[in-house]
């Protein structure tokens, strides 16, 4: 089957994919040339009634839950959509921030409906790609032949809308999320055709092996990196060097090789890490630096490059002075005890909060393989068959996500007990969220807001928010 790209943009209901929901799915396959394969896909999905949204959010989508109960498809038809339709076999699923908010609310999306969260980005031919990133790191190094936008104050901004607009590429409605993909398409033609080395590349480059034969700490040595951690004036791209392995699993830890370790040299751990987690009233006294470090994940499409792309057209406009570069580097190479301390310095991270609630859980630990027929077969059955279907999970997230499951999208499959408990879990919810969102609407009635979305989200709480009694 030959590769395919899919693009797709997530309009939510907020910005944490534990707690807040799609609301609407788009997308478009293409060939590998760029050139539409099928019609698009614009799908709205069903809110639930445990869900009170951003008001914010909503204001900027202007998508309300009533419009996705008129409109749109349960969770669990949305999700068997993805995995019959959208993440078949050889798909590069690709967005724009995709790899940090995207792609997030699907793997949370695809876990509360019992389809395994990770699969869809890897297994048989699969994979992920993100073209912010890209875009990045083409400004930074190759930005011939493109308009790029800027602020009124004159500096870079990297917004796809505005990408679109400088490049009249089609772009009818910011925050649509079928508009976004379209003008994502044009975003990424325009960058092959006009940098077809760079697209290339940086495709390749979404494979973490590929990423490790540059960035390792076998054979560690300096790279050129864009992220959106490093200075906005700078095109958001240094030169990095890989100084110890990082905390999350197959992570590096990374110096910006534009700065001079030697002052840290000396810290120990304890030290190092009241900097690198300082707090914001910590990062709000004068004089507070920032520790030029971060973690690099090989398999969240880094934009990274080797050294030789910097020639002097790049190293003038991302103010890099090779040898600055090469004499920081030496200290870094020439201390590793300081690579250790930082790690060290990492550890010291407070804990993941996942939270109580089940839903927050996902990253809890991966789930037991043993439970993937189970899981199948929840995702298979009828809303009578689920009524009298209790799996054994080993795995015990998944059976309380079951109640959830039948509740939102067979709420007839729900037993007395069930239905009682959901009917709990709904009101302890609802009322400890209702009186901060209740206040935002009462600020947003204030201000130059629609009304009649701040009218549609009044009717939404009163609609779903259970007597104080339940």
């Amino acid at each position: 089957m030959p590769k395919t790209f899919f693009f797709y943009d997530l309009e939510t209901s907020g910005l944490n994919a534990r707690e807040a929901r799609i609301m609407q799915f788009a997308g478009q396959r293409t060939d590998m040339d760029l050139n539409p394969v099928g019609e698009p896909y614009n799908i709205l999905v069903k809110l639930s009634d445990d869900i009170l949204p951003e008001p914010g959010a909503i204001m900027v989508t202007g998508i309300t839950p009533q419009q996705t109960l008129a409109d749109g498809v349960s969770e669990a038809e949305f999700t068997k959509l993805l995995s019959e339709e959208i993440f078949t076999d050889d798909t590069i699923t690709l967005g724009f921030n995709s790899v940090r908010f995207d792609d997030e609310f699907i793997r949370h999306t695809l876990w509360r409906n019992f389809y395994d969260p990770y699969e869809w980005c890897w297994s048989n031919g699969r994979s992920r790609w993100d073209m912010l990133d890209v875009v990045r790191l083409v400004r930074a190094l190759r930005p011939e032949g493109i308009k790029w936008p800027v602020d009124e104050n004159g500096k870079a901004v990297n917004k796809l809308e505005l990408i679109a607009k400088e490049n009249n590429l089609l772009h009818t409605k910011a925050h649509d999320a079928l508009s976004d993909v379209e003008a994502l398409i044009g975003v990424a033609k325009l960058i092959r055709q006009k940098q077809p080395k760079m697209f290339e590349y940086l495709l390749q480059m979404r494979d973490k092996r590929e990423v490790l034969k540059l960035v390792n700490l076998e054979t560690p040595q300096p790279f050129v990196y864009a992220s959106g951690r490093y200075d906005p004036a700078l095109q958001k791209t240094t030169v990095a060097y890989p100084v110890t392995a990082g905390t999350k699993p197959g992570s590096l830890l990374v110096w910006d090789a534009r700065h001079d370790p030697t002052p840290y040299l000396r810290a120990n751990p304890q030290q190092l890490a009241s900097i690198i987690f300082a707090d914001r009233e910590a990062r709000a006294v004068e004089g507070f630096q920032s520790l030029p470090v971060k973690e690099l994940s090989p398999n969240k499409c880094p934009a990274v490059a080797p050294m030789g792309v910097l020639d002097e057209a790049a190293q003038k406009r991302l103010e890099i002075k090779l040898d600055e570069i090469q004499h920081n580097v030496s200290v870094l190479a020439a201390h590793p005890e300081f690579g250790e301390a930082l790690r060290t310095a990492y550890e010291m991270r407070e804990p993941y909060e996942s939270g109580s609630d089940v839903e927050s859980q996902l990253y809890n630990g991966f789930g037991d393989k043993k439970d993937l027929p189970r899981m199948q077969a929840v995702r298979g059955a009828s809303p009578d068959e689920l009524a009298d279907f209790h799996p054994d999970f080993i795995d015990e997230r998944l059976s309380q996500l079951l109640v959830r499951y039948k509740a939102r999208n067979y709420p007839q499959a729900l037993s007395d007990d069930e239905r009682a408990g959901w009917e709990v879990y709904r009101a302890q919810k609802l009322h400890a969220q209702l009186p901060r969102y209740l206040e935002t609407l009462q600020k947003m009635s204030q201000g130059p807001f629609d009304t009649f979305i701040l009218e549609e989200l009044q009717l939404w709480a009163e609609s779903i928010i259970p007597a104080a009694d339940s």
